[in-house]
């Protein structure tokens, strides 16, 4: 190991106030400007707690690894949800360069993933978005739209548990949008432009016919195929989208419940980012289209904010 540079650690609390949500975003548009990556996922464990590796080469960036947990019921225990690491290594000789916290990469990467998405796909008038969940993937869903989309002017918070609502909405300081706690969710997302999900359902909490023409909705929570956040009629209704058709199609539960009943086909889904990226794409065809954007992340995402975060510490 003589001469061997040791590779970085880059904890969460280290880097956070560093990295910027706009250059977030501009990673993932880079790295999409790449060949396609090579992915490999796997998941162990039962569904309440499981341990998923992520792994990912992109030609000309590198190569990276992320191992983590995710055990549902931490939450109650006051222990984090999700826990692990991401190792990337040199694109060139293979050397470990650093080892990222796993929740500053998913935190990061999730919601860029959907802003990039909602950015492409969202009428450029939007002003409202609807979170819809109250956890930390809520909070960093506000401060990514608000600071990369400046239209958004409104932000409602809806939780089935209206005091993680409240509380996450007094938790959000240096937000210029107007900050509100919604007890409604049916009324929430008939008023939004833009609906952004990001729960633990196993059901439909969005359903189609309360969604009016124009809107657009992220899709975030379902990572497993026993899960989904919207309905069948919504999936109908849609111009669909994904950021990775490897990592949706056959794999979560958001494509293949609807796949499996006949309200869609695997052609449904219109594009991925690297089709959404291309000049001339086919994105949102006009102000009345409905635009719903399944956030499945993919280790090669990972990669692409794991990198930059490591450029961004380096310098």
């Amino acid at each position: 190991m003589t001469g061997a540079k040791v590779p970085q650690f880059l904890s969460y609390a280290a880097a956070i106030g560093r990295l910027r949500w706009r250059d977030a975003v501009e990673a993932l548009r880079q790295g999409h400007a790449l060949p396609p990556a090579e992915i490999r996922d796997v998941f162990l464990g039962p569904p309440t707690g499981t341990m998923m590796s992520r792994s990912a080469w992109i030609e000309g960036l590198g190569y990276g690894a992320k191992t983590f947990t995710v055990c549902d019921g931490n939450a109650a225990k006051g222990l984090p949800t999700v826990q692990g690491a991401m190792l990337v290594f040199d694109k060139d000789t293979g050397a470990l360069q650093a080892i990222v916290d796993s929740p500053l990469v998913t935190e990061i990467k999730t919601a860029a993933d959907s802003v990039l998405g909602a950015s492409l796909l969202a009428r450029p008038d939007s002003r409202h978005l609807l979170v819809v969940g109250a956890g930390t993937v809520a909070a960093s869903l506000v401060r990514a739209y608000t600071a990369v989309l400046p239209g958004i002017e409104r932000v409602s918070v809806w939780s089935r548990r209206p005091e993680q609502a409240q509380a996450l909405v007094a938790g959000l300081d240096g937000v210029t949008a107007d900050l509100q706690p919604v007890p409604d969710l049916r009324a929430a997302v008939g008023q939004a432009d833009i609906v952004s999900a990001a729960t633990m359902a196993r059901q439909p909490v969005i359903l189609g016919d309360w969604v009016r023409p124009g809107t657009h909705v992220d899709l975030i929570g379902a990572f497993k195929a026993d899960m989904r956040e919207a309905d069948d009629a919504l999936m109908a209704r849609a111009a669909l989208f994904v950021d990775s058709r490897a990592t949706t199609l056959g794999h979560i539960g958001e494509l293949t419940m609807p796949i499996a009943s006949g309200a869609i086909t695997a052609e449904s889904v219109l594009g991925d980012f690297y089709d959404l990226l291309r000049p001339g794409a086919r994105r949102r065809r006009s102000d009345d289209e409905i635009t719903v954007f399944k956030n499945g992340g993919g280790a090669h995402l990972d990669l692409m904010i794991a990198s930059w975060i490591a450029r961004v510490m380096a310098a």
